[in-house]
């Protein structure tokens, strides 16, 4: 049976509750960590400062990596959130500023998971589809700049979904599910979609080669770049099957082509004016700006690697671990604003934070190589964002817009 809208708006109302009190919580927790880097820990040594502005941080003049950083200690520190049993043991909850929203594909599901690895949010629930209507493979999921939707691509499935959160329902779809195309209302693959503050959808079209602009509530691409069908990589031209179009804090957008390992930055006017090599890849993935001039990217290969690299393609950092720890199919990183890399590691079935000052995971949900569904587990997850007001459309509303 069904919930009514009254039983709905409460169990919104619940959400939100929750959502307040993990913020608080996590607010409450980077004050004392705060408090305990600067002065003493409880055996009297000094603790070691960490800043986001510091130097070695991804936000700092003095790059990734950079010798000589010191990292905070993260054991036992006083007032700091408590982990929860859905976390991997020695997980620091105070890493991440906020929720975690991920695409949990091979579940069929959305779940926005705290810090401290609670479950706030999760979709479907029960009666939040229609009659008939599916929620299959969702690869990537992000927030509209305004808090009130998610939209999610379900690349396997062949159609993109925009979640109206009040109302716990899809509000509008382009595509047919299970059925691709090129023609007005269809798409092949499609990826990591963004909605503008405008309310328009930009979004990478894989297998058509082509990135796609549409303007909901109609069924049809309103314009595109690329031609479709034509997956050869032309600078300015066509695309080689891209993977993702990220927003840049100049009104551009950077595109990740599969064929040929190239990085393509966009001006705010939507023309080409550079194409890069993310270093040493075979399967970019996602490619993200971290600030202007330093791009954030994954390989998406077994083992993976992410990485940071300048405009002209040179690396600054990368992890690349090897044996149990060694990163699977990941394709998606994200900065945090402490410098520390939010990632999906989709076929290790989790959820990462990664160090780049110490290239340790220091955050993670979800089992190494045991895919599960229950809480804790995860089954390949595809797609991360950070919860508003950290997420990537909010991040870049002010510059957020369709070529």
């Amino acid at each position: 049976m069904r919930p009514d809208g009254k039983a709905r708006r409460a169990a919104r109302r619940r959400v939100i509750r929750r959502r307040r009190a993990v913020a608080l919580g996590t607010l409450f927790a980077i004050i004392a960590m705060a408090a305990i880097a600067s002065g003493e820990d409880g055996d009297g040594h000094r603790a070691g400062a960490r800043s986001a502005a510091g130097a070695g941080s991804p936000t700092a003049p003095g790059g990734w990596g950079a010798s000589g950083v010191t990292p905070a200690s993260r054991a036992n520190s006083r007032g700091v959130a408590r982990a929860s049993a859905n976390l991997a043991p020695g997980s620091d909850p105070s890493v991440l500023p906020g929720p975690v929203l991920i695409a949990d594909r091979d579940n069929n599901r959305l779940l926005e998971v705290a810090p401290t690895g609670q479950v706030l949010w999760r979709f479907p629930a029960s009666g939040s589809l229609a009659g008939g209507e599916t929620f299959l493979v969702p690869d990537d999921a992000f927030y509209s700049p305004d808090g009130r939707r998610v939209i999610v691509t379900q690349e396997d499935d062949f159609v993109i979904s925009v979640i109206d959160l009040a109302r716990q329902r899809i509000v509008y779809r382009y595509g047919h599910p299970g059925v691709p195309g090129s023609e007005a209302g269809y798409v092949h693959n499609p990826d990591d979609a963004l909605l503008t503050p405008s309310g328009e959808i930009v979004a990478a079209d894989i297998k058509n080669c082509r990135l796609i602009v549409v303007r909901p509530p109609a069924h049809e691409v309103a314009r595109q770049l690329g031609s479709t069908g034509n997956c050869a990589h032309e600078l300015g031209s066509s695309y080689g099957s891209p993977n993702g179009a990220f927003p840049l804090s100049d009104g551009g957008l950077a595109i990740t082509e599969i064929n040929g390992d190239w990085l393509d930055l966009l001006n705010g006017k939507g023309q080409a004016w550079r194409a890069i090599h993310p270093p040493g890849f075979s399967y970019p993935s996602d490619t993200n700006q971290v600030r202007p001039g330093l791009f954030l990217s994954v390989d998406y290969t077994n083992p993976g690697a992410i990485e940071a690299f300048t405009a002209d393609g040179r690396l600054l950092w990368r992890y690349a671990p090897q044996g149990a720890q060694a990163l699977n199919q990941p394709s998606l990183a994200l900065p945090l604003p402490n410098g520390d890399v939010l990632a999906n590691d989709d076929a290790n079935h989790r959820v990462i934070v990664v160090d780049p000052r110490t290239n340790q995971i220091v955050w993670q949900y979800g089992h190494t190589g045991a895919p599960g569904a229950g809480e804790g587990f995860l089954n390949n997850p595809d797609g991360v964002d950070l919860a508003p007001p950290y997420s990537l459309a909010i991040r870049y509303a002010a510059t957020l817009h369709a070529p």
